[in-house]
């Protein structure tokens, strides 16, 4: 999927189209028709089940075949690089359903706050609701920190960014739209990390007095900063 970059309108401007999201796109083919998709989503799905259920260390291939009801030899036909390759495609295929759930919710938004707000609570949501990352968070914290350090933070940070940027062009510059993006998915990344007694990201009354007071007024100096 290609999307196409994002309508250089006046910002605050309602009623332009949400873009398709550009999201990295090279994954969706987990989500195809091309790479014996049923077959595939089906192992997906299942190593998920037993992710939830017992994590990433104690999952094995068997473990991953039983639960899909397919054969060993099958699930190996299917990723010939083991329980590596598998969880590789768990990842790509989890990250390509995210931002599918994310692209709905905010490409329905009417204005600036309503698309921050919309994406905000839904990547919280989506990301509290997950079985599999709820256990490897509780039991396997170290699989996670990896993932979220120096470089990885910075990748993964850049990847949100770019997927959430086109959403918040309808109303800002290109380079605006981007810090705006980045923040965004730094308050969830730390909220998430480090919960507060005081904002539940889930909850969009919470979300939308967080953006009101805090997010808003940095996107406005940003419109004046240039």
């Amino acid at each position: 999927m290609h999307a196409a970059e994002p309508s250089q309108t006046v910002p605050g401007t309602p009623g332009t189209p949400a873009p398709a999201s550009p999201g990295p796109a090279k994954v969706l083919r987990h989500l195809g028709t091309d790479d014996r998709s049923s077959q595939r989503i089906r192992i997906v799905d299942a190593t998920l089940d037993c992710l939830a259920r017992q994590g990433v260390q104690k999952t094995t291939f068997d473990d991953i075949a039983r639960q899909s009801g397919f054969s060993r030899a099958t699930v190996y036909r299917a990723f010939p690089g083991g329980k590596e390759a598998v969880l590789a495609a768990v990842v790509d295929t989890e990250v390509a359903r995210f931002f599918s759930q994310l692209a709905v919710a905010m490409g329905g938004a009417g204005d600036i706050e309503d698309v921050l707000v919309a994406g905000i609570t839904e990547a919280a949501r989506r990301l509290l609701d997950h079985r599999a990352l709820a256990f490897v968070r509780a039991h396997e914290a170290g699989l996670v920190t990896a993932h979220l350090a120096f470089d990885e933070m910075d990748r993964l940070l850049a990847t949100a960014s770019s997927f959430a940027a086109p959403f918040l062009g309808r109303w800002l510059e290109p380079d605006q739209a981007m810090r705006a993006a980045e923040w965004a998915a730094r308050i969830v990344l730390t909220y998430l990390g480090s919960p507060s007694p005081d904002v539940d990201l889930t909850s969009t009354a919470d979300v939308s007095h967080m953006v009101q007071r805090f997010v808003l007024p940095g996107i406005q100096a940003l419109r004046f900063a240039r």
